[in-house]
């Protein structure tokens, strides 16, 4: 599928899209259960909207194949569409997947609602820049589970965010003055 392909008609143009943040992919190129869990909060979100896009988001990690392409794989097997999948798979880190989906859905002409499927941790930032890249974003239910089974871990993945939101709000808001997005 074209990265380029314009929409088909208008009513494409106004179809949901959900972006799906990556998550790291095993040594055995399996997907990690963050990464499943994320595609399947997903799936079943969208199976409540009028066709909706996937847009799964992520470059090649430390191992395997690239983050999107794993995801657009478990997209299938959930029964969704091929022509329903356009995975973006440059982008390494978050600021990178925001931008690189939001020039892939202006490319496409896209003017619906666009959704940002990620765990509970990251979904606040997955939004902020995405409505800082000039979508009127929302997230999709996150999947129930937690980030970690240890509560160090979830503080450590909060912690984290804490620190990157703001970063990456002040890199996406350089990026609209400069005109990348």
């Amino acid at each position: 599928m074209s990265a380029e392909r314009p929409a088909s008609d208008g009513a494409a143009a106004h179809r949901p899209a959900i972006i799906i943040f990556g998550a790291a992919v095993r040594p055995d190129g399996q997907p990690s259960q963050t990464l499943r869990r994320r595609v399947a909060a997903a799936a079943e979100h969208g199976a409540r909207l009028a066709r909706p896009l996937y847009l799964p988001t992520g470059g090649i990690g430390r191992h395997g194949a690239a983050e999107a392409e794993v995801m657009a794989a478990l997209l299938r097997q959930a029964s969704i569409a091929a022509e329903d999948i356009l995975p973006e798979t440059t982008a390494t880190d978050t600021f990178r997947s925001a931008l690189a989906c939001t020039r892939l859905l202006r490319a496409r002409g896209h003017r619906g609602p666009v959704l940002a499927a990620s765990s509970a941790y990251h979904l606040p930032r997955c939004v902020l820049l995405l409505r800082l890249a000039g979508w009127p974003a929302r997230a999709c239910p996150p999947p129930p589970f937690p980030a970690a089974a240890r509560l160090g871990k979830r503080w450590y993945w909060r912690l984290r965010e804490a620190a990157a939101l703001p970063w990456d709000a002040l890199l996406m808001l350089r990026a609209r003055l400069r005109g990348r997005v």
